[in-house]
């Protein structure tokens, strides 16, 4: 195909401070001011018997979902909170988020030893061979130097490891850092500089992609969970020894750093806290998303907090099994999951499309499914999902790293499906301007929330006191994102304030995409946005101005593009353009590009054959 004529922009580099751990002074600062009264002002009044119209009400299933050595504390549930939605001062349950990971698994692990409770693509795993393997990894990390507070990166796919690996993590006093799979070149790179990690965990495809980078990070040690390679250590070394971890942990301790794409080209590592995972398991079982016996099935990645909190911690913390997809395949998923004994399916909206766009046959309804949490998930789609598999969606649900879930709905309460549900119990929400006022119920503002108990939120951003500083500015977290509250408690997202795409399910950095296009070298200047995607999220536009005299061909592009950065974040379409919109300011105005949409002249990659695959590595020796 020809190409387009119009040369080359340097990237940029440098070496990254690491800080000390200490979490920043902000991470408490707003857990005890709460205001009941302004909140129920602020959302109006509780329903009323007879819900609203296009608003319905399900029988109430109750809300288990605490550990057996909680349940003596709880007082009984009211009318309004079974209906609403229960709330900390129902409960006057503080204690719930004051306890941390490793001691929720010595509770399940002292009430069941036998029983089993994950898998991931092999047999299960009991409570008490996981306590065994953990004992052993926390112990291998010790003789590498590795203790309290120092950092273990992880490149991995969905495999049984991950589970062992934050266990053992929470037991040491080790600080995990999940990495997305997907990561390469300088997306790879920064974040291992970042954390300061010495030790990476990965597989095969994982070390293709780290192995020609890492004489420019920190690590020390690559450990192989499958067939060892020269200069690396193979996993099974780790687990060859004995011992007993002996670290007392505390809630607060720092238990990970997940990356959050922003506004910039430098991604966020979010500290996350041993308590702050047990809130997040909570705040599900107190909306009864996830029942003391669920068997959990996901095809969320445990990289993500999807995978490690939202999931897997639901079901440690609420009495559950969870049986983890190693990879989600929409022609055997349900399949899968009725075979393992599912009750409960967790996963995103567009695994839900994916599903639903299979051939239905006499298996849609060969299972035990309790419930199916698709979220974000449209109204259509979740009552064609009820019909054609007879199992009751949950969808409503909004929530970012630093703080999940900001709203959900109970299955047998009061909801809205149009929205994003009801605010959690754990956490105060409001909608402001740009002055940070309150608006008028009903109308659009930023999302901003803090925590009612302690350890419900983030506890900052690695190494950038300053974003930290700023985004939590009038000791409210500022999520980026707009919303509306109804006068039912109900929060509606709108859009993203800030310059973040979102493509199949995962985030993009609209910045650090673009610092990697302008690379290229016939790349004068680019901007990416989001155009409407057929199914779910957005399809990223590349809006590119060349250099005076160089020529681009869509094979070129698609081939550097697709060893540097993740498959998700590689374009769909690609705007070759004469010059881009600027304002006065000489900013770009993206909200033009974004009008623009798709026209016939713009490359469509797949449409051309040039597809990424999340398997795609750096071939050994290739130049980078």
């Amino acid at each position: 195909m020809p190409g387009v004529r119009a040369g080359r922009r340097p990237g940029s580099g440098g070496a990254v401070r690491v800080l000390p751990r200490e979490p920043p002074v902000l991470r408490r600062a707003a857990v005890r001011r709460g205001d009941g009264r302004a909140a129920r002002q602020r959302h109006g009044p509780r329903p009323e018997a007879q819900a609203p119209r296009g608003l319905e009400r399900a029988p109430h299933a109750g809300l288990p979902g605490l550990g057996a050595d909680h349940r003596q504390e709880l007082a009984p549930v009211s009318g309004r909170a079974r209906d609403q939605g229960v709330t900390v001062d129902d409960y006057g349950a503080a204690a719930l988020t004051q306890t941390t990971v490793d001691a929720e698994f010595r509770r399940r692990l002292e009430a069941d030893p036998d029983g089993p409770f994950v898998r991931c693509g092999s047999g299960w795993l009991t409570f008490a061979e996981l306590d065994d393997r953990t004992d052993r990894l926390a112990a291998g990390f010790s003789r590498l130097g590795i203790g309290p507070g120092d950092m273990v990166a992880t490149l991995l796919p969905n495999c049984v490891e991950t589970v062992e690996i934050m266990l053992a993590a929470a037991k040491a006093g080790v600080v995990q850092v999940p990495l997305n799979y997907y990561l390469k070149g300088d997306f790879l790179t920064y974040q291992l500089n970042d954390c300061g990690a010495s030790v990476l965990v990965t597989d095969e495809g994982g070390y293709d992609a780290a192995r020609g980078l890492l004489g420019a990070t920190r690590i020390r040690h690559t450990v192989l969970v499958d067939e060892p390679q020269a200069g690396t250590l193979p996993y099974g070394e780790l687990l060859s020894g004995r011992g007993r971890a002996e670290h007392a942990s505390a809630p607060g301790d720092l238990l990970a750093i997940m990356y959050t794409s922003g506004t910039t080209a430098a991604a966020k590592g979010c500290m996350l806290g041993s308590g702050y995972y047990v809130a997040v398991g909570r705040a599900y079982g107190l909306r009864g998303w996830v029942v003391p016996g669920d068997r959990m099935f996901t095809g969320f990645p445990m990289f993500h907090t999807s995978g490690q909190m939202v999931a897997f911690m639901s079901a440690l913390v609420n009495d559950a099994t969870i049986s983890i997809a190693p990879e989600f395949h929409a022609s055997t998923f349900i399949a899968e999951a009725a075979a393992d004994g599912a009750t409960m399916l967790v996963g995103v909206g567009p695994m839900a499309h994916m599903l639903l766009a299979q051939p239905p046959g006499p298996g849609d309804a060969a299972h035990r499914f309790r419930l199916a949490v698709w979220v974000p998930l449209g109204e259509p789609e979740q009552r064609a999902f009820e019909e054609r598999f007879g199992t009751p969606v949950m969808s409503e649900g909004y929530g970012q790293t630093e703080c999940v879930p900001i709203t959900n709905s109970a299955p047998g309460g009061f909801r809205d499906r149009a929205t994003s549900g009801l605010v959690s119990p754990l956490l105060e929400v409001r909608i402001v301007d740009d002055a940070d006022d309150e608006v008028p119920l009903g109308e659009a503002g930023e999302i901003v929330v803090r925590p009612k108990v302690p350890n419900a939120m983030y506890a900052g951003y690695w190494n950038k006191p300053e974003i930290t500083t700023e985004t939590w500015r009038n000791l409210w977290h500022h999520t980026g994102d707009h919303g509306r509250m109804d006068a039912n408690g109900c929060l509606t997202f709108v859009d993203r304030k800030k310059d973040v795409l979102r493509r199949r399910g995962e985030n993009v950095s609209a910045l650090a995409l673009e610092n990697t296009i302008r690379r290229h070298p016939a790349v004068k200047d680019v901007a990416v946005s989001g155009v409407p995607a057929a199914v779910g999220d957005e399809e990223i536009k590349a809006s590119i101005v060349l250099e005076e005299g160089a020529e681009l061909t869509p094979e070129g592009f698609f081939e550097f593009l697709r060893w540097e950065v993740p498959y998700f974040a590689v374009p769909r379409y690609v705007d070759v353009r004469a010059e881009l919109p600027v304002n006065a300011l000489s900013r770009v105005m993206k909200h033009v590009l974004r009008d623009e949409g798709v026209t016939g002249a713009m490359w469509d990659l797949p449409g051309l054959g040039l597809v990424a695959s999340r398997h795609d590595r750096r071939p050994e020796g290739a130049s980078a």
